[in-house]
């Protein structure tokens, strides 16, 4: 289990890994719903580590190919790409179920912590676990940046993009909507006009040099469930609007529109769709809804459930659910005798309307994807919009670092135990190569230690 692809010998290398059952894939999403701690540079960090260098279900070259796609839609892009590489591997059924398994683990924790918090209202040894994961999750973050720029920044043009994007994002705070469609229309017009600059920035033979062969490989031919068909596209299309509007329908129906749960669905449906750039970017429109409009819950109360959300696996937007938990329970739309089950259902229904368009987005998109994995029309924008994640998941970084180790700003004091667990975990990731999930636990439980002690 502790074995990287790069203990593999040279003929290890040139054999293909056995095919994966649908159950052994099952598995391994299960386990992920529990680790996947980390922000989405933290989980993709992971799956890259388990899925192309240890497991090679995929190949680098096409998992990056899936991740420009899930980069560019609204939602939580680690939980799309899960969705992505199930789907691809096994189908519907596969996709679902990597899909699934990303989040539930997370909406049941989640549901008791909420529930603790509400009823008990002591947080006080979460927030010593987030103390110490804070700047584990940073040291994270650089070595993501580190992981895809050293293969996708190849030459000075996709260093010029990632340096542009990062100028854009930290000094000119540019949505990344904006730096995303900016890098694909660089990427269309380098791949007609310069296409020697955005070829493949980790092509095949690289990607063997590093990894060997792998069950999908960057010449594996499109599988025939995802090669791209309208009338699947359109019976895609139907399904998830049906799977939306029944629900909806139903609560409408039965409590009326100005009910708590039928305006939880609608409005998480509506963040569902804003959610470009990744949950710090809708976590405004969250805000101003769930706290101003809504009232469903209170600033501190808002503020507690995103500390909440990143000490949880899963995606950070995931907050959702604590904000459709303590909204459920304050309103008590089951009446005073039932507000735990008012609060557990308010969080399902609120994750039900967020996570369901990632699906639709998958399962209508990939196919058309895979059949672009090799034509530069659609490859050299993609080459481009990773370059430019880059310089965006750098930025990400540095804003963590200095809010970690300057929480009240530089005119504040200097935090030198959340530098130190910070240094600490930069090396065990980049000099002892210690996987994510052990950092993150011994990080949480230093800071642990760090605020029992009063430090």
């Amino acid at each position: 289990m502790n074995s990287t692809a790069t203990e593999l010998t040279p003929e290890q290398k040139l054999e293909a890994p056995a095919p994966v059952s649908f159950w052994e894939a099952f598995r391994f999403w299960l386990k992920l719903g529990f680790i996947s701690f980390g922000g989405p540079a933290g989980q993709i960090a992971i799956m890259h580590q388990e899925l192309v260098e240890r497991r090679r279900w995929i190949s680098e070259t096409r998992f990056l190919h899936a991740l420009n796609y899930c980069m560019v839609l609204p939602g939580p892009e680690a939980q799309q790409l899960a969705t992505y590489i199930g789907w691809l591997m096994h189908r519907t059924w596969g996709g679902i179920i990597a899909g699934v398994l990303f989040v539930l683990p997370s909406l049941f924790i989640l549901i008791a912590l909420s529930w603790i918090y509400i009823a008990y209202g002591d947080v006080s040894w979460v927030a010593g676990l987030f103390y110490g994961i804070k700047p584990a999750v940073t040291a994270i973050v650089v070595q993501a940046a580190h992981r895809i720029g050293s293969r996708a920044l190849k030459n000075n043009v996709m260093w010029a993009i990632a340096a542009a994007a990062f100028v854009a994002v930290f000094a000119l705070n540019v949505p990344f909507p904006y730096i995303v469609v900016a890098a694909a229309l660089i990427g269309y017009l380098g791949g007609r006009f310069a296409p020697d600059y955005f070829t493949g920035g980790g092509g095949h033979g690289k990607a063997n040099k590093s990894f060997g062969v792998a069950l999908i490989d960057d010449h594996t031919p499109t599988p025939a469930h995802a090669v791209f068909r309208w009338s699947r596209l359109a019976l895609i299309l139907i399904s998830g609007v049906v799977l939306w509007a029944i629900p909806l329908a139903a609560l409408w129906g039965y409590y009326g529109w100005d009910h708590t749960l039928t305006q939880m669905a609608w409005f998480f449906t509506k963040a569902a769709l804003l959610t470009f750039g990744g949950a710090y970017a809708v976590l405004p429109y969250v805000y101003q809804g769930s706290v101003s409009h809504y009232g469903w819950l209170t600033p501190t109360q808002m503020i507690d459930g995103l500390a909440l959300g990143e000490t949880t696996p899963g995606p950070l937007i995931m907050v959702v659910a604590f904000v459709g938990f303590v909204g459920g329970y304050v309103k008590a739309v089951f009446g005073p005798d039932l507000l735990f089950v008012a609060g557990a259902v308010a969080a399902t229904i609120v994750t039900w309307f967020t996570f369901l368009p990632s699906f639709i987005f998958i399962f209508a998109g990939a196919p058309f994807i895979e059949t672009t994995h090799n034509d530069l029309k659609f490859t050299a924008p993609l080459l481009a919009i990773t370059a430019a994640v880059v310089g965006v998941i750098l930025n990400l970084a540095m804003f963590f670092g200095y809010h970690v180790l300057w929480p009240q700003g530089f005119a504040g004091t200097f935090e030198w135990p959340s530098a130190l667990i910070a240094l600490g975990a930069g090396i065990a990731l980049f000099r002892y190569k210690v996987g994510v999930i052990k950092v993150i636990a011994a990080s949480a439980l230093v800071g642990l230690a760090f605020t029992l002690a009063g430090v």
